[in-house]
């Protein structure tokens, strides 16, 4: 959720040169090995749902890699069935909403949140206003502090004439964290948003992870697949940072 904002305190765009490492690695793979590595060494869950959200300007299939892993892990997970991400609209803000629910109602249950990117934030803002029904929530490469900076402003721009009145009020209270457990994971090299706006508020129940990649690829990337599986297999009610859950793993 990204509205463009130019404060004095504003972070510098992404240098033009990280556009083309995003460019090529959005269309290149990810090795098959390092996938099944990840995968056979993810602690298994316990079958919670699992709501995954699409960055801007993509939808579903997009993240099916990323669904499909935590699927693998032993989770309930679900899409979002909503289509392309293209901001806060009065049908996404409703959509997701009852996307959350339905998933709650179904399996009695807290549901945790993945998003990636402008899809992390607005789980994020679900997460503040549902907190009765999200277990944790994770984003990957999220703008989720304002003032942030991106070479794709002056598309969001275009669409937020659909978006709904009501996100002028998500914006203003962005920097507010959520109160349920949550992990912001994030990369230095991102050439899509800027980094330090991807950093969660430090707090109880709060962390931000750096990992190594560019932000196009962060949904399938096998060193944020880690995080996500570790995180996710948490016991509800038991949250400890990223850091001290792997000193004791080891």
């Amino acid at each position: 959720m990204t509205e463009p904002c130019y404060a004095a305190d504003k972070p510098p765009q992404p240098p033009v040169h990280r556009l083309w490492v995003e460019a090529i690695s959005a269309v290149t793979p990810t090795p098959r090995r390092a996938a099944i590595a990840v995968s056979r060494a993810a602690p298994k869950g316990d079958g919670h749902p699992v709501l995954v959200v699409p960055a801007f300007l993509r939808g579903d299939r997009y993240m099916l890699s990323l669904r499909r892993f935590i699927g693998e892990c032993g989770y309930a997970v679900a899409a979002w069935g909503l289509g392309l991400n293209v901001g806060p609209t009065e049908a996404i803000l409703a959509g997701i909403e009852r996307r959350l629910d339905d998933l709650a109602t179904q399996h009695q249950r807290k549901v945790s949140l993945v998003g990636h990117s402008l899809g992390g934030a607005i789980a994020r803002e679900l997460a503040k206003k549902r907190p009765d029904a999200v277990r944790q929530l994770i984003t990957l490469a999220s703008p989720i502090r304002l003032p942030t900076a991106s070479p794709m402003e002056g598309v969001y721009r275009l669409l937020s004439r659909w978006h709904s009145p009501s996100s002028r009020g998500l914006y203003a209270a962005l920097n507010e964290p959520a109160s349920v457990p949550t992990t912001a994971i994030y990369t230095r090299t991102d050439g899509i948003v800027a980094w330090q706006s991807c950093l969660e508020a430090e707090g109880p129940m709060r962390e931000s992870i750096e990992v190594a990649g560019p932000h196009s690829t962060m949904a399938r990337n096998p060193a944020a697949w880690r995080i996500v599986a570790d995180r996710l297999a948490q016991p509800e009610g038991r949250w400890r940072p990223y850091a001290d859950a792997q000193s004791k793993a080891s």
